[in-house]
């Protein structure tokens, strides 16, 4: 890709994609299919999301950890959506799935980010050609098991100072992870590591000897996701758990994870922008009192307060579009690489396809969770509404990637053909 024509056609989803041998794992995406409507997904799920928003203030309040949501997310089949149907799962698209994405972000933008892992592994596993490695751990998901991660660090000389050994007795696993998202909530744990010599990834039990999950996550948004520390101390491995050696140097050229991971965090801005606009809606309805007029006076019947919920309405409707076309693209992509079609520029032109959605998306949630306040004065501002934390819960989502980069790098695809060079990983000599 070294014109300017090369990147300024429509979209991937579009172009007419050249045929290109990719590894036989593409075809295992041909078990993924819309398993339902949309509309009977969403009843489905519609009863577990409105208990879920029913309890959200109050877990805000108190800071208790969302152990009940995520079961009732587990025991009502939400977790093994995606895995594909020849493995007991539902197989449904990921237009569909990130339709559900945003719906329960909107009831608490916490727990898509809790199982955000969860839904990465299950993609990887898709995309991987070992099949009885995915057999297991399908089969396992199917049945409950949630996988949670352990991937980043906060030292400044290496992401993955986490070391795998071999001893007499088999692996061992020793260090420390944070921003561990999922972790408390998970029955395994998917931990990059390094043996030595290259990259890997390990799978170990949660509450396995030597394994510690510390609730320490002090970010002031997404306070529930369980994002804190996770240590290791001659935790044993089996060998059946020492998977995916990989080089985390180079950038992902053949996968759609990149965008995957993105993808939920905008589906999941989504939501929150749905539920500022519901908070208003409903705080307004509910109000005798118009700041600045004395004496009774409705907001429902004031232009200005009209004027407010306007435009939160149509942010709410701008995200939701945005996130909905890029599940779309997804399943085009999707196919394409089932059949073969999908070829290095696919992946690279998809990935800046969903920085340039990243960029509005973040934008207009966090106009919406700041709009809000303009509904009702200080009485809005009350601790008992928390009508705070939707602004909070967006600018942690919209931190974990920041948008300016991602923006520098769309703009030099576009100046130059460069690809995304984001690496997930740093080069290290054996040792």
């Amino acid at each position: 890709m070294s014109t300017i024509e090369s990147v300024t056609r429509p979209s991937v989803l579009r172009a007419t994609l050249p045929t290109s041998p990719h590894r036989a794992a593409a075809s295992e995406v041909t078990h993924v299919a819309l398993s339902a409507g949309d509309d009977a997904l969403i009843e489905r799920f519609a009863p577990v999301f409105d208990r879920i928003a029913a309890g959200a203030v109050e877990r805000e309040q108190r800071r208790d950890l969302a152990y009940a949501p995520v079961e009732w997310l587990r025991e009502a089949g939400f977790t093994r959506l995606r895995v594909p149907r020849d493995y007991g799962g539902d197989g449904i698209s990921l237009a569909s799935f990130f339709k559900l994405i945003t719906r329960l972000g909107e009831a608490d933008s916490n727990l898509p980010q809790i199982l955000r892992v969860h839904g990465g592994f299950i993609e990887s596993q898709i995309e991987s050609s070992e099949e009885a490695f995915r057999d297991h751990w399908f089969r396992q998901i199917v049945h409950g098991k949630i996988i949670g991660g352990a991937v980043s660090e906060r030292t400044g000389v290496t992401n993955n100072s986490v070391r795998v050994s071999r001893a007499e007795d088999g692996w061992h696993l020793d260090g420390e992870k944070y921003y561990t998202t999922g972790s408390l909530y998970a029955d395994w744990i998917d931990v990059a590591a390094h043996d030595g010599h290259s990259d890997v990834r390990v799978l170990v039990k949660a509450d396995a000897p030597g394994l510690e999950r510390i609730d320490d996550w002090d970010g002031f948004g997404q306070r529930l996701t369980g994002s804190g520390t996770t240590r290791f101390t001659r935790v044993r491995v089996a060998d059946e758990h020492v998977y995916r050696r990989f080089n985390a140097s180079e950038p992902r050229r053949n996968t759609l994870l990149t965008a995957y991971y993105q993808t939920l965090h905008i589906a999941n801005l989504a939501g929150i922008t749905r539920a500022v606009l519901r908070d208003a809606v409903a705080f307004t309805q509910g109000r005798t009192r118009t700041f600045g007029i004395p004496g009774e006076s409705s907001p429902r019947d004031n232009p200005l307060v009209h004027r407010v919920v306007g435009r939160l309405a149509s942010l709410a409707y701008s995200t939701d579009s945005i996130t909905s076309a890029l599940a779309r693209t997804f399943d085009d992509v999707t196919s394409a690489r089932a059949e073969g079609r999908a070829t290095e520029d696919t992946y690279i032109q998809f990935d800046i396809e969903v920085f340039q959605a990243q960029q509005i998306v973040i934008e207009q949630t966090l106009q919406a969770a700041t709009l809000l306040f303009e509904v009702g004065g200080a009485s809005a501002t009350s601790e008992a509404r928390r009508f705070d934390r939707h602004w909070r819960n967006a600018r942690v989502l919209a931190s974990h990637n920041p948008a300016i980069i991602r923006e520098a790098t769309i703009g030099n695809f576009y100046l130059n053909g460069t690809p995304n060079n984001e690496r997930f990983g740093v080069a290290r000599e054996p040792g």
